[in-house]
């Protein structure tokens, strides 16, 4: 087996021809997209892995300097489309994973055929007209909260960001995935994600993408996705109905159709009410 692909636990399913990259978010690992990935086996090849320091990736390979920065991170998803000689791959990229495609993107622009960002930010900070959704203070308060008990912290965090209150077991599966994270690892993560800016890298996108924003979430606020789709050419917004900063967990089906219907360009023939084009 290629070195990378056990560098970051990379597994392929699926029975078609066309593939579909799954990328996690910060704390959490590839199994966080159980509840979606069956609906695509029939159709697609569904490829998921860990990012090093994340999920079952070789811990030995994480090299602090390297993943500083979310470039770092697309170093791994370039090296995974490398290994697997990847072509016209659609990248489904959770939170900060969002950006870290549209960086890969951006470096390999002939291996992507299309991204879909879940919850994405290409900033957290406010900054004059620019609503991220947070202030200096509060990110360093996160970081000093990560730094002194990692644990207690994603405690408090996972229901928070999870939104789902009728449905507690899935707070309790993200708290799961973030205490299966290493907390010098989560705070480096934590560090790259909250202190990166990437608006100005928007408009040199050239793939087309999606942006799925869920109601009412915390870590991005609808502000923000309306900023991606403003500043990014083909890009289109979706305003979903489910709440919180992790739908493919709570509302997996709505997740699940929204996918389907921008992969098969269901929705930009039809005039969907919740669907804004860029």
């Amino acid at each position: 087996m290629h070195p990378i692909l056990i560098r970051n636990n990379v597994k392929i399913l699926g029975e078609g021809s066309q593939v579909i990259v799954f990328a996690h978010g910060f704390g959490c690992a590839q199994s966080s997209w159980k509840f979606v990935t069956d609906a695509f086996l029939n159709d697609y090849k569904v490829i998921l892995f860990d990012y090093v320091g994340s999920g079952d990736s070789d811990l030995s390979q994480y090299d602090q300097r390297k993943y500083a920065t979310l470039e770092g991170y697309a170093c791994d998803v370039i090296d995974i489309i490398e290994a697997l000689d990847l072509t016209n791959i659609i990248f489904v990229g959770h939170s900060v994973s969002s950006m870290i495609g549209m960086i890969a993107a951006l470096q390999m622009p002939e291996a992507f055929k299309k991204l879909i960002f879940i919850g994405p930010s290409p900033r957290y900070l406010n900054d004059r007209d620019y609503i991220g959704g947070f202030n200096a203070e509060d990110i360093e308060i996160i970081f000093e909260h990560i730094a002194d008990d990692y644990i207690a912290w994603s405690k408090q965090l996972a229901p928070v960001v999870m939104n789902s209150p009728f449905k507690p077991e899935l707070a309790d599966f993200l708290q799961e995935c973030f205490e299966a994270t290493n907390p010098s690892v989560a705070l480096a993560f934590a560090m790259a994600t909250f202190k990166a800016d990437y608006r100005d890298k928007l408009k040199n996108l050239e793939v087309p993408s999606l942006t799925l924003q869920s109601s009412n979430d915390i870590m991005a606020p609808l502000s923000v996705g309306e900023f991606i789709n403003k500043n990014t050419p083909e890009n289109f917004l979706v305003v979903m109905k489910a709440t919180g900063h992790f739908p493919h967990i709570s509302e997996p089906e709505e997740t699940i159709r929204e996918i389907k219907d921008f992969i098969e360009d269901i929705s930009l023939k039809s005039a969907s009410d919740h669907l804004y084009a860029s």
